[in-house]
C-alpha cells in the first residue's frame, strides 16, 4: 500500500508540474517533468522536448531504469519490463547556439530520490560476474533476484536487507545520474545501456551533485538527455545494476564556444577528471588517459611528454563500469598540483556561483 501511494502521490506531482519558465534576476529556470510517454529510449533519433538558452537552470526528473514497472519486491523486471525500455531517458533538450565542435558544460545543482525506495537486481545474461552475450559460457546464467531498498531521507541512506538471514545494514546515499549524454555523432542512434563518446550510460559516481560534466557537441543544439538515477553505486557496478531510483533533477547549461573535446570530461573543486568508454577494458582506460594527457597540454601548456610523466606519477584511476556494451574509465588528477589557473573560462565555478555566461 505504501509504494502505491508513493507512485499515486508521484503521478500527481507529474500531472501538476507543467512546463514553466521562469526569470529570476536575468537567469532562466526551466520546469519540465515528462510523461511516460515522453520519455525516450535511445541517444538521438528524437526531436527536442524544449529548446534552453545557455546559463539555463533546468528543473525536472528521471525514470529509475526499470521504466518505472518494478513497483513491490516479488516483480521480476525481466518478464515485465518492454523490449529495449532500459534506462528512460529524460529530453533531449536543445540547448541555443551549441554548433557541431562545441563543448556543452552541465553543472549539476541537485539530485534526490523521488520516491521512498530504491531498487537493485540481478538480470540473467548480465553482470560482470555472469555468463552474458559478449562473454558467452556453457553454463546456466545466475539466477534473477531483486533487492528492495528502503530510503531514509532523513539520515540520507538506503538500508540492505540480505535476502537470506535476517542481516541488514544502513548504506550512505550519494545520487548520481546513471546517463548523461548528448545526440551522438554522425547521424547515429544508440542504446540507453551503451556509453560512448557522447556520454551515455556511463554510470559514472562523479556525474554528481556539484560537479561539472563537459560533454563533446555533435550535433545543433547539442540534445542534452539525462536518466538513470542511482542513489548508490561501487566501483565497477558489477551485478549490473546500481541502487536504482527516479530522481528530481536540477541542474545547468552552457555551451563552451571555441574548444573542441573528444571524450566527456568532468571537473569538481578539487579535481579534473577525463573518461573513456570501450572494450577491451585497456582501451577504455587508455582514452580516459590520452584524454588527460591532453586537457594537461591544452590548459595548462604542459608538453606532451611532461605531461605524460607528471600523470603516471600522481595520476589515479576508477573503473566506473564493467558491464555495459562498452566499460568505463575514469582517469583523476588532483587540481592543487598544478598551476591556479581556470579551464574553459571558468565555467565549473561560473556555474556552480550562479554566474550565467561562460568565457
Amino acid at each position: 500500500m505504501r509504494n502505491t501511494k508513493a507512485r499515486r502521490d508521484l503521478s500527481i506531482f507529474v500531472l501538476v508540474m507543467l512546463t514553466l519558465v521562469v526569470s529570476t534576476a536575468g537567469a532562466q529556470t526551466v520546469r519540465y517533468v515528462p510523461k511516460h510517454d515522453e520519455l525516450k529510449y535511445t541517444f538521438g533519433g528524437h526531436k527536442p522536448v524544449l529548446s534552453v538558452k545557455p546559463g539555463t537552470t533546468l528543473e525536472s526528473w528521471t525514470e529509475d531504469c526499470y521504466d518505472g514497472r518494478v513497483k513491490s519486491p516479488t516483480d521480476v523486471p525481466s518478464k515485465i519490463i518492454l523490449a529495449n525500455h532500459d534506462n528512460p531517458q529524460t529530453g533531449p533538450f536543445y540547448v541555443d547556439g551549441a554548433d557541431p565542435g562545441d563543448v556543452l558544460a552541465v553543472h549539476i545543482l541537485k539530485l534526490e530520490p523521488a520516491l521512498s525506495y530504491g531498487i537493485s537486481s540481478s538480470f540473467p545474461n548480465f553482470g560482470a560476474l555472469n555468463a552474458t552475450d559478449y562473454t558467452a559460457m556453457l553454463h546456466e546464467a545466475l539466477p534473477e533476484k531483486v533487492w528492495w531498498y528502503d530510503i531514509d531521507k532523513t539520515r540520507g541512506t538506503v538500508k540492505f536487507k540480505a535476502l537470506k538471514g535476517d542481516f541488514s545494514t544502513d548504506i550512505p546515499m550519494r545520487p548520481f545520474l546513471g546517463c548523461l549524454g548528448v545526440a551522438p555523432a554522425r547521424g547515429e542512434t544508440r542504446w540507453t545501456v551503451t556509453p560512448e563518446a557522447f556520454g551515455g550510460n556511463m554510470d559514472c559516481p562523479e556525474v554528481r551533485e556539484g560537479n561539472t560534466v563537459y560533454l563533446p557537441v555533435n550535433v545543433t543544439g547539442a540534445l542534452l538527455y539525462f536518466g538513470d538515477g542511482h542513489l548508490v553505486q561501487g566501483d565497477g557496478e558489477i551485478i549490473g545494476t546500481a541502487v536504482e531510483a527516479a530522481l528530481n533533477v536540477r541542474l545547468k547549461v552552457d555551451v563552451i564556444k571555441g574548444r573542441t573535446i573528444a571524450w566527456p570530461r568532468i571537473e569538481s573543486d578539487s579535481e579534473l577528471m577525463t573518461m573513456g568508454s570501450y572494450r577491451p577494458l585497456e582501451d577504455a582506460y587508455r582514452i580516459a588517459h590520452r584524454g588527460m594527457v591532453d586537457w594537461l597540454v591544452a590548459d595548462y601548456g604542459f608538453d606532451m611528454m611532461d605531461a605524460y610523466q607528471l600523470l603516471s606519477q600522481v595520476g589515479t584511476a576508477q573503473i566506473a563500469q564493467v558491464v555495459d556494451p562498452n566499460y568505463t574509465v575514469l582517469a583523476r588528477f588532483p587540481k592543487k598540483l598544478l598551476p591556479a589557473k581556470a579551464v574553459f573560462g571558468g565555467a565549473h565555478d561560473k556555474l556552480k556561483g550562479g554566474k550565467n555566461k561562460v568565457g
